[in-house]
């Protein structure tokens, strides 16, 4: 993971139990400042002592998930991120937003159709900001897109969207840690079952902490949330 700078703004619902206010609460740090990196900022140009560099090609490094890249306080800096993730083109970058509408005044000069080393993703928590966020979304050129209904807070009806603009996957995610907030499972289903109607790859990565299958709720660790959730999509796989 890439954090170029920390620190974000709540901007909706599903920043109600952030993760990084949630940890960064436990350091007694204020979320809601936003800094550069004094370390890590140019991660991905840091080489070994062979000349070697520490991040290999062909990895995606997810971008900014302790911040928002395309935040208004990050407006100095980003210049300065986007030349690096030009330097490593054998480098896939992840990014994801929930601020899309920055989006155009945000990318550099020469994007053009969009970067080949990224992907631009777009997290929409509920039916409100799935109807504000993916309308600008779908039209911003970028060589991959996808969305993340996460943390999922209901079924999202993502349907109008999918058939109007090339998407390439949707991941879904509940809520972790403390106060999180339901994922139903059959919110879930529903929606690995709309993306199937336009052949987009659909992806279930974590089922959040507090879990609803079959009408039984899971309280489940942290670490638990990944492996159940992965046989939750084997079992999504077999179903039409």
């Amino acid at each position: 993971m890439w954090n170029p700078w920390h620190g974000c703004r709540k901007c909706s619902a599903g920043c109600l139990n952030c993760y990084v206010y949630y940890f960064d609460g436990k350091r007694d740090k204020d979320a809601g400042t936003i800094t550069k990196s004094k370390t890590n900022f140019n991660l991905p140009l840091k080489k070994d002592r062979n000349g070697n560099f520490k991040i290999v090609g062909g990895l995606e490094i997810p971008t900014c998930f302790t911040s928002d890249f395309f935040i208004a306080e990050a407006d100095d800096w980003r210049k300065e991120a986007w030349e690096i993730i030009k330097k490593r083109q054998d480098v896939n970058f992840l990014i994801c937003t929930k601020r899309i509408e920055r989006f155009e005044s945000c990318i550099p000069d020469d994007w053009g159709e969009g970067y080949g080393n990224v992907a631009v993703a777009v997290s929409c928590e509920n039916q409100q900001m799935a109807d504000k966020r993916l309308p600008v979304f779908a039209k911003i050129k970028a060589r991959r897109k996808h969305i993340f209904v996460a943390p999922i807070l209901e079924y999202v009806d993502l349907k109008p969207y999918l058939g109007i603009s090339r998407f390439d996957m949707v991941s879904v995610g509940g809520e972790s840690y403390a106060n999180a907030r339901e994922c139903n499972f059959e919110w879930v289903k529903q929606i690995k079952f709309d993306c199937d109607k336009f052949g987009v790859k659909f992806d279930f990565h974590q089922t959040g902490s507090n879990f609803v299958k079959d009408g039984k709720r899971y309280r489940l660790n942290h670490r638990d949330e990944y492996s159940q959730a992965k046989k939750g999509q084997q079992f999504l796989l077999t179903l039409k």
